[in-house]
């Protein structure tokens, strides 16, 4: 049996599979034209997307929007023909400017996390671009779905739904992480629950996509089963070849145990996943001290956060694994080679048909 394609408004994918944006600087222009050339969705992170500008440290908003520019630019010259993405966190100071930019580039999908993107909707408008927000909860798809329907009179091209078990920043007390939160075939459920009304209303599909957790082929027919329209995979992107990342975060994943993928509280205001190292174990002994800050977050006092996220995640992607910060997907562990994109994708494509067969 083959994998359906992935319809996302007038966007056709050959198969129903959308890179996860990690940032910062985990997927960038390369895998995210590495991914989209294969078949799928590749998304670049809209995560200090400048971070490599000389003037970053001193005029971040400046350098962010032109790595905004350039990355989309250098994804479009590698994959003419593929379908591209970013990802923008909702909590991001300067989070209308980067929307506004990417749609201005002409990018193909805006997905938004990390909060409640209230406000989305305004900048795609009498646009091509797609737009989707990630929740983690039937209730949070609800809200969202009914002040845009109020305030815009629109509904999403697409939602998508992150479990418990995803990397990064995860929209869960760490209490449900640690043990009570529903599985993420389970929200699919609730999600999907509360999309069909706004979707028979407007007439128009909104196709619900499963995230966190999801890494082999098996997975993808489970999700697909119960009725989602595609999945979102980001932890079995990092190794490969074409992930822009440094070797050595990668070979973190590699070197990964199930007990080293750790929660932690990030400075967004939420749990996050992350792989154990010496900031970690550093952090479970009290704050580290901001040095610099680029008023990245719109939350975020200097003076109190637990440590810097910019420079933790710079430091992590660009080699320094010990001192930075290395979120990653539960299941990072099971990880045990560096691949690249298209190998990856054809193994889901096997695995996928295998299942089927079983």
């Amino acid at each position: 049996m083959n994998l359906p394609t992935l319809k996302i408004g007038d966007l056709e994918a050959r198969l129903p599979v959308i890179q996860g944006g990690m940032g910062i600087g985990v997927s960038m222009s390369r895998l995210a034209a590495a991914v989209a050339n294969a078949g799928g969705v590749g998304v670049i992170s809209g995560a200090q997307p400048g971070f490599k500008e000389p003037d970053f440290w001193t005029n971040p908003l400046e350098a962010n929007l032109r790595g905004i520019r350039n990355e989309i630019r250098k994804a479009r010259e590698l994959s003419p023909h593929g379908i591209i993405g970013i990802n923008f966190l909702t909590a991001t100071r300067e989070y209308t400017d980067f929307v506004k930019e990417a749609v201005k580039e002409g990018i193909d999908l805006v997905i938004s996390g990390a909060g409640l993107p209230k406000n989305l909707p305004e900048f795609v408008q009498g646009t091509k671009t797609k737009f989707a927000p990630i929740v983690s909860s039937g209730k949070a798809a609800e809200t969202l779905l009914k002040l845009w329907d109020r305030r815009y009179q629109v509904v999403p091209d697409a939602i998508i739904v992150e479990g418990p078990l995803a990397g990064g920043h995860l929209g869960f007390s760490r209490e449900e992480l640690e043990g009570t939160a529903k599985d993420l075939y389970t929200l699919v459920d609730e999600v999907m629950a509360a999309v069909k009304s706004f979707a028979d209303r407007y007439q128009k599909p909104i196709p619900v996509i499963a995230a966190g957790g999801i890494f082999s082929g098996a997975d993808i027919k489970k999700a697909l089963d119960i009725g989602a329209a595609g999945v979102q995979i980001s932890t079995r992107f990092v190794a490969t070849e074409e992930c822009d990342a440094d070797d050595a975060f990668k070979q973190m994943y590699l070197d990964a145990t199930e007990e080293d993928v750790v929660i932690i509280q990030s400075p967004v205001g939420l749990p996050g996943r992350a792989i154990r190292n010496d900031m970690t174990r550093s952090l479970e002994a009290g704050r580290i001290p901001v040095t610099a800050c680029t008023r990245c977050l719109s939350h975020c006092d200097p003076g109190t956060t637990p440590f810097c996220i910019t420079k933790k995640l710079i430091e992590a992607v660009t080699g320094e694994v010990d001192k930075g910060l290395v979120f990653a997907g539960h299941n990072a562990f099971m990880l045990d080679k560096i691949s690249t994109v298209q190998t990856v994708m054809d193994e889901l494509v096997s695995e996928y048909e295998e299942a089927c067969q079983a």
